[in-house]
């Protein structure tokens, strides 16, 4: 029996091959689709939850009131590690992790330096069982003069070679052996990019450790004993930092494994949204997509109804009953699922190194994994049986003493399923339109917005090696040289803050705990950077020496402070601080948030990084190639590493840009798989009608009219779901955009242009066959009948 369904489902489909065709492409498309979301999505999931130890690994957090607004974030003071393993028993280990390590590392004639190093503890590769490739990871890390560096790193620096006891020099002074080898992190951990471990040891050794807990700077993580209560634990490490500063910062602790997806903020406090929200919209995509392509399928098979109609009545005629049509039906719909299988998994294989790229992130498919196999045989038999369920129930429900009389099922004219199919269909496509749009809308509202200082031809340079000890130098043959118009130093790039506190001043309310973002400058910074004064003056070391103790403030900081005239006035962040000037405000961190109340403090403040405004007379390249060649006369062991502040202020715009990348992938191929449903049933209905459009041209229809005939009905159906579509898309939108300050108005003409497109797109495709119907010579159309 099962050999017959599937010897008659290959004749149907051969004998319908434009059909079979278009069910087949359709249904791959959004299979892959879904696939390609589905490897992100497990992805996603998999983050930080491959250890051993994962459902005993806890990041640590701290909860604090800024400006009256709550902020948690995963940044600790150094000592508090120490301090956890012996205020609590229910720890087992701790180990602290300091990102952004900087080394020049060399070995031989070869020199890395943009490399990703990390300071962590002993205990780390005991917490994080990262695959061991060759050493001893107990014993890896507790000397300062070792390093454990990745498999791929140690092939750049050794070859063939064996690593391990090679030494290697950190900054040209300190000598490293290599320990350990470890496999390379992969992507899904909050480790990602990192090449090599130093111990912590090494970090106090050459004094960038501290005891200062108020100095939030490291991360923390900590393995409990299996059997801890963890609600209890919440509940005891609340006051912990209480005890050791004063403080009203409260600590809590979040599974590492949730971190990723599950946290409902920044790394740095800001506020933002949680990651889930994100992966479960693509969820609902692949689902929609799917969704849609399964729709194509059922319109086109319940479209077919009447030729098949007499095939079932003779079916019934002879015996068979119900369920073994609809076994036959489901039969044929598995089998054009299983081609489509197949013809999506070439499709992901082929598109799967572009949409990696497009989302920052290796994918593969694990065709070694048996439940892979499992979920995607399962995939295959639900999209089929999904499919063709409708089309199954439909066909085979023909009344046989109707159908052979040439009457079909009677059913109202009011209410015609594949209408409801399509119209559907085209909702969820014109819902991901009015989001991608918005999506692009708010992207360039923020690109467009007044950034407050002039960031073209605008280079920094951050301190390595010798750069800090001969900084004077290198500005002064800067700016002989004519290379730089104006040259300041500071202690963070314009585009990121590296360090804030809270601030003390005459008159200031008691409950005030505002934290302002804190910048030091050596001077010149306001024509460095084209900051626009607003009071005041720039520093200048020159004429005023005290401006070593000076400080500009940005106007939302003036407005915090409510001085009257805030030029003279003293505040306090660790010693006093005299203003000199003010600012506008400028954008140093998200552009879709508003400004943050900024201090830019004098000389005594320290700084490592050099910002260059490039003479207006020459070229870049040559501007750059000069620079080189001062750089490495002061700087001869560390290669010339720069910045442009235009690309490093573009990649404020990334994430939000992969997102509007991913969902104009996702809103063509929805469309695409639209329209190529409603292109088999433009044909389907064509060719249904055929004697009808002979008649109408022999009495005089025009083409014109018979193509608006036949794409009415289409035109009105798209109609409909703008009508339905635009308020879903509105919601769906303005929740997305709700947790940005800086963000766009919902305006009509997002809905205009969805929904103008969309039919133009119905219009384009209708008209086709259309006009290819009507355009066949009545003659031939009605001697076929």
């Amino acid at each position: 029996m099962l050999k017959n369904y599937f010897k008659i489902a290959f004749r149907h489909l051969r004998k319908n091959k434009g059909f079979t065709a278009i069910n087949i492409v359709g249904l791959a498309a959004g299979m892959a689709a879904a696939m390609l979301i589905m490897l992100w999505v497990k992805s996603e999931f998999s983050f930080d939850r491959f250890y051993t130890k994962t459902d005993q690994l806890y990041a640590v957090g701290i909860k604090d009131v800024w400006a009256g607004d709550a902020v948690q974030h995963f940044y600790t003071p150094k000592p508090m590690a120490a301090a956890l393993k012996t205020d609590f028993p229910e720890i087992k280990t701790v180990t602290r992790v300091n990102k952004g390590t900087g080394f020049l590392i060399t070995h031989g004639e070869t020199k890395l330096s943009k490399e990703a190093g990390v300071f962590v503890d002993s205990t780390f590769l005991k917490i994080f069982d990262y695959k061991i490739v060759a050493g001893n990871p107990a014993e890896a890390l507790k000397n300062p003069n070792q390093i454990v560096l990745t498999k791929s790193f140690a092939e750049r620096l050794f070859g063939d070679n064996d690593p391990i006891n090679q030494s290697i020099k950190l900054d040209s002074t300190q000598v490293s052996t290599v320990s350990a080898i470890i496999e390379d992190i992969p992507d899904n951990s909050f480790m990602k990019g990192t090449t090599y471990l130093v111990p912590w040891t090494l970090m106090e050794k050459i004094g960038y450790s501290d005891d200062y807990w108020g100095n939030n700077s490291i991360q923390t993580y900590i393995e409990l004993n299996k059997n801890t209560n963890i609600e209890q634990f919440q509940n005891t490490i609340k006051g912990f930092l209480q005890k050791h500063t004063e403080t009203k910062a409260q600590n809590f602790i979040q599974p590492i494994g949730d971190k990723w997806l599950y946290s409902s903020f920044s790394e740095m406090g800001r506020p933002s949204s949680q990651r889930i929200g994100m992966v479960r919209s693509f969820i609902a995509i692949a689902c929609f997509i799917l969704i849609i392509a399964c729709i194509n399928f059922m319109n086109l098979s319940t479209a077919q109804s009447e030729k098949r109609a007499k095939e079932v009545g003779v079916r019934k005629v002879v015996g068979a009953n119900k369920g073994l049509l609809i076994w036959q039906f489901l039969t044929e719909s598995v089998l054009i699922a299983l081609f489509s299988g197949l013809l999506s998994l070439l499709i992901t294989i082929l598109a799967l190194p572009y949409f990696s790229d497009l989302i920052s992130r290796a994918l593969t498919i694990p065709f070694n994994d048996v439940p892979f196999w499992s979920v995607f045989i399962g995939f295959i038999l639900w999209t089929g049986i999904i499919s063709g369920s409708y089309p199954a129930f439909y066909l085979s429900s023909f009344l046989p003493t109707k159908v052979l009389k040439g009457k079909l099922l009677n059913m109202p004219r009011k209410f015609n399923p594949r209408k409801v199919l399509v119209v559907s269909q085209f909702c969820i496509a014109i819902t991901l339109i009015v989001t991608t749009i918005s999506i692009q809308k708010q992207i360039k509202y923020a690109q467009n917005r007044e950034i407050g200082y002039n960031k073209d031809r605008l280079i920094h340079v951050i301190d390595q090696g010798e750069i800090s000890k001969k900084s004077s130098l290198i500005k002064e043959a800067l700016r002989s040289s004519g290379i730089a118009s104006h040259v300041s130093r500071t202690s963070s790039p314009l585009t990121e803050n590296w360090s804030n506190n809270s601030m003390g001043w005459d008159g200031k309310p008691k409950d005030d705990n505002t934290i302002f973002a804190r910048m030091g400058v050596d001077d010149d910074l306001v024509h460095t950077a084209g900051l626009q004064l607003v009071a005041g003056r720039d520093f200048d070391l020159a004429k005023f020496p005290s401006d070593s103790a000076a400080m500009i403030i940005n106007e939302s900081a003036a407005k915090v402070f409510n001085f009257e005239d805030p030029i003279g006035k003293t505040v306090v962040d660790g010693r006093n601080w005299h203003i000199i000037g003010v600012i506008k405000d400028f954008v140093q961190e998200s552009p879709f948030n508003p400004i943050t109340p900024l201090v830019i403090q004098g000389a005594f403040a320290g700084s490592n990084v050099t910002n260059i405004r490039l003479n207006d007379h020459m070229e870049t390249a040559d501007a750059l190639a000069r620079m080189e060649r001062i750089y490495k006369e002061f700087n001869p062991d560390y290669p010339f590493e720069y910045s442009f502040v235009d690309a490093k202020y573009a990649e404020k715009f990334k994430d939000f840009q992969q997102l509007g990348k991913l969902s104009s992938l996702f809103a063509l191929l929805t469309i695409f798989i639209s329209c190529l449903g409603l292109y088999g049933l433009t044909a389907y209905m064509a060719e249904n009608r055929t004697k009808e459009i002979g008649v109408r041209k022999v009495l005089g229809a025009s083409v014109v009219s018979i193509t608006r005939m036949l794409s009415k009905e289409f035109i009105f159906l798209v109609l409909l779901s703008c009508l339905v579509a635009f308020p879903i898309a509105y919601y769906i939108v303005d929740h997305m955009l709700s947790s940005y300050t800086y963000r766009i108005k919902i305006s009509w003409d997002i809905f205009f242009i969805a929904g103008s497109g969309a039919l133009a797109l119905t219009l384009l495709t209708v008209s086709y066959q259309s006009i290819k119907a009507a355009m066949v010579n009545p003659v031939n159309s009605l001697r076929d009948e």
